[in-house]
């Protein structure tokens, strides 16, 4: 399946909000939108990634993301080979336990992400068809077949 392709201009600008975490303004974000470090596979740079949250877990503290490039995200690919340093949410900071969520527990985590945002969700089903290269309606069919292509992960604070 082709995903979508970034120009340079629209990646610079989606690392725009890493600049609010480093001004220390992330915990206006409340449990929305977190900041990943990872650690790059090949050259080991420390990267940062804001990303949103699809659902807060918060007696686990456990944040749910998605890979909205798939599984060629640089940061996915980097966290699945041990690289997750960080995780920033709110006021909380932790060394992530990372693991990517199985079908059935990912369409639940979306489908519970679509019924709390209902209002955005015609915006939302757009997004997420140009990112997952399909007409995404929302059915269960749809959503099975969106985390398949748009894997969810589990960011939890390590013990």
């Amino acid at each position: 399946m082709g995903h979508l392709r970034l120009s340079a201009s629209a990646r610079r600008l989606l690392r725009a909000p890493n600049a609010l975490f480093r001004w220390g303004l992330g915990p206006l974000f409340g449990h929305r939108f977190l900041q990943l470090t990872h650690r790059g596979r090949r050259t080991g740079r420390l990267h940062q990634v804001v990303l949103e949250v699809v659902e807060w877990r918060a007696a686990d503290r456990e944040a749910i993301v998605m890979s909205g490039l798939g599984r060629d995200a640089q940061w996915y690919r980097n966290v699945q080979a041990g690289g997750a340093v960080e995780v920033r949410i709110g006021r909380a900071r932790w060394a992530p336990a990372v693991r990517v969520l199985e079908p059935a527990e990912a369409t639940a985590a979306l489908a519970g992400y679509e019924r709390r945002n209902r209002w955005a969700a015609p915006i939302v089903r757009r997004v997420l068809s140009r990112l997952a290269g399909f007409d995404y309606d929302g059915s269960a069919a749809g959503r099975e077949r969106l985390v398949a292509e748009l894997p969810l992960v589990g960011l939890r604070a390590r013990d």
